[in-house]
């Protein structure tokens, strides 16, 4: 009874405020409509590349050139999203990358494509309408995005649950306001859920206090899929894209009307082969993210800094911490900020913080930020699901390049939208924005480079232009993969979900299992249904390292940094077969790839957290099996040790006589503990292993795993009859 009195009081709180925003919805509805009409538009356009360039053509088409009327730097989003939106206009353009498409932030997303609702909440207490104009924009986006990719996208609800009756009218009107700013764009509509519903569908959510939850709707996408998919669009409308072609310097001329010197161009280097060139062009676009100062400095060095960069990270947790097909927000943390615990890929999403941070090409996730961010999921889940910090699979952090308008009065406000401006030489600079909002972004972006160096084209034609893989994909795509290939059902939704309809050319170059079933398609590791020919269609599509394969042509190293490193041997033989590496080539990219993993992606805070932070807390049982630490490592590596032969040693051990203070674990032992070999302290102290083990620090280990098992069967093994010993005495 109370539940229904506080829902149907809510009507009458929130009528004012939704009439408001009707208004302001119905004012911006034009802009519905000129989506629908360049949807037509975009129809029209044909690639004019149907076969993808190699890389080595694009480089020689950017050496070959004589000027090119657009010159793009950077190839995360917005910066994909740029040429692709130049291309289409029939501009000649150009992208270059200093490192792989997608290898900074554009990857390192909360993987959502959403509107934002704490900003619509913020324009709605401030009666700021900048917020509410960007939230009513990316609304429209994110719509965009659904139907340009609908095989890398996908709705997802999103619960909040409510723990005090008087936050259910407030947050009820604030989720209907935002579902009335989507107007006709409005994925699905919000609804209120009881208690007992709610536990319905999320089992895992903390029970007592609980009062009931809203559900609300946005999308969730592949980020670094979908920026490659950009990217390669680009490249089949024409666009010369390259990764790891760094820009070194900016060329400049002077302008005989003006007499001013102008941008005419970039001093651009190819990392692999060492080559500098000139890429000639009447305008030149700086779409860095958080570099965007760096490049404004080759401009004019003496030009005040606009980016204000703010790390975020996310850690990846096993799918089993919530349900397959239902989010979670936390609206207001211990410290104000927001936390998303989403389900993505079969795992588990939590994040994002939000600190000061310095720019870097390599940004390193704390233990600091990873343990906050478990300790907002524990107040969430309930108290018989126990979060534990070995189940953190991976982490990572992302740099947003937040920026000040240079053109505000307040120049030290931060802008939440984004901002394009326009040096005196030329300089076009695209900074700030979010994922959802980088079509738009580009759209400004070749709007104001088109009228400030009188480039000859029409308006933006990329609102409802499928993005590669788009055309002819549908849900059911996969069951013609297993039809006609004979892929396990799990491979072939992976590669309709992440290729589209480019699945087939997959398909395609698998390689024969050799068994029954499945007839092609062997994985790189068991648990993850990436395939072998993934690797192979990877170079195809520019990947030149190893790292962009485990991170960005497949999100392994996003989802599990162990199993990761497990399939790195045997991705760094197929890519040089393909790329013809030398023996040396390719240790050199292991060891590359095992440093990206243990730095960037979680491994060295797994470590530290292990061999620094390990509490010392032993029973005298715990020390005596401690001591066949060391053996059972040997042993581990040697490949001489199943779940029945540590059971075996664990007893002869505990009949030894070993000296547990002078024994320590090397670094080499690190791979049966579920740690990197690269890097860390030269060696662990068994008792803190033992000590990390029992907590759950590092659960996911093998060793852990054994050591459980091994024990378990020892506390249950009773002693073995007589007449089933051959008699005995």
């Amino acid at each position: 009874m109370a539940f229904q009195k506080a829902v149907k009081g809510t009507a009458l709180i929130g009528g004012g405020a939704i009439a408001t925003v009707f208004g302001l919805s119905q004012f911006s509805q034009y802009r519905n409509k000129h989506g629908a009409l360049v949807q037509v538009q975009a129809a029209e356009v044909v690639p004019v590349k149907n076969h993808l360039p190699t890389r080595e053509q694009q480089i020689l088409a950017l050496q070959t050139n004589s000027e090119f009327d657009v010159v793009v730097i950077g190839g995360g989003a917005t910066g994909c999203g740029c040429a692709l939106d130049a291309a289409t206009r029939g501009l000649k353009t150009a992208l270059l990358e200093r490192y792989d498409f997608s290898s900074g932030t554009s990857s390192r997303s909360t993987k959502l494509i959403h509107g934002g609702v704490r900003y619509l909440q913020k324009a709605i207490m401030r009666l700021d309408f900048e917020q509410y104009r960007m939230v009513k924009e990316a609304l429209e986006e994110r719509a965009h995005l659904l139907q340009s990719a609908p095989h890398l996208s996908a709705p997802l609800p999103i619960m909040l649950p409510i723990y005090k009756w008087w936050q259910l009218p407030y947050y009820w009107i604030g989720i209907k306001l935002y579902d009335l700013v989507a107007g006709s764009q409005c994925l699905k509509s919000s609804y209120v859920l009881t208690k007992s519903r709610a536990l319905e569908l999320f089992p895992m959510l903390r029970k007592d206090k609980l009062v009931g939850a809203i559900v609300y709707y946005d999308g969730q996408h592949n980020d670094a899929r979908m920026n490659l998919a950009i990217a390669l669009t680009a490249a089949r409308y024409g666009a010369a894209t390259a990764n790891y072609a760094e820009v070194q310097r900016l060329l400049k001329t002077t302008d005989p009307a003006s007499g001013k010197l102008r941008v005419c161009g970039v001093r651009c280097r190819d990392v692999l082969s060492g080559k500098e060139f000139d890429v000639r062009a009447k305008c030149v676009i700086n779409a860095t993210g958080p570099f965007t100062d760096s490049v404004r400095k080759m401009d004019d060095e003496e030009v005040p800094n606009i980016c204000q960069p703010s790390a975020g990270v996310h850690i990846v947790m096993p799918g089993y911490y919530s349900p397959d097909n239902m989010g979670l927000l936390d609206p207001a943390t211990s410290d104000g900020r927001v936390i998303f615990f989403l389900p993505w890929e079969k795992m588990t999403i939590a994040g994002t913080t939000d600190s000061p941070t310095d720019v870097t090409s390599h940004p390193i996730p704390t233990e600091e930020d990873i343990n906050f961010i478990l300790s907002e999921v524990r107040n969430y889940l309930g108290a018989d699901v126990e979060v534990r910090r070995g189940d953190v699979l991976a982490a990572w952090s992302g740099i947003r390049p937040l920026v000040t308008d240079p053109n505000s009065k307040d120049t030290q406000s931060i802008s939440r939208n984004h901002v394009v401006t326009i040096s005196d030489s030329g300089l076009v600079t695209i900074a700030g924005g979010k994922w959802t909002t980088y079509r738009a972004m580009a759209r400004d972006t070749i709007d104001a480079a088109i009228q400030e160096h009188n480039l000859k084209a029409g308006s933006s034609k990329t609102m409802g232009l499928q993005l590669e893989g788009a055309q002819n994909w549908s849900p059911t795509l996969y069951i013609r993969l297993v039809q006609d290939y004979g892929l396990e059902s799990e491979v072939a939704q992976h590669l309709a979900s992440t290729y589209g309809d480019k699945a087939f050319e997959v398909a395609k170059i698998a390689q024969v299992t050799g068994k029954r079933w499945p007839i092609v398609g062997k994985r790189l590791v068991s648990e993850f249904p990436y395939i072998e020919a993934e690797v192979v269609y990877g170079v195809k599509e520019y990947a030149r390292t190893a790292v962009d394969i485990i991170s960005r042509r497949t999100r392994l190293a996003f989802l599990n940094v162990q199993a990761a490193e497990e399939a790195l041997p045997r991705i760094v033989d197929i890519m040089g077969k393909e790329l013809n590496w030398s023996e040396q080539k390719k240790k050199e990219e292991l060891e590359t790839a095992r440093k990206f993993l243990y730095y960037e992606m979680g491994y060295k805070v797994k470590t530290d957290q292990l061999t620094d932070r390990s509490e010392i807390s032993l029973v005298p049982s715990d020390i005596e099996s401690g001591k066949c630490m060391a053996q059972l490592c040997t042993l581990t590596l040697s490949g001489a040790v199943t779940g029945l032969g540590v059971s075996k040693l664990l007893v002869i051990i505990k009949m030894s006589k070993l000296n547990n203070k002078k024994l320590n674990i090397n670094n080499k032992y690190a791979p049966c503990l579920g740690l990197p070999r690269a890097g860390g302290n030269a060696a662990v102290p068994v008792s803190q292993l033992m000590s990390a083990i029992q907590k759950g620090h590092v659960s996911g280990s093998r060793l852990a795993v054994l050591m459980k098992s091994a024990e378990e069967n020892l506390r249950r093994r009773a002693a073995i009859p007589v007449d089933r010993s051959g008699g005995g005495v």
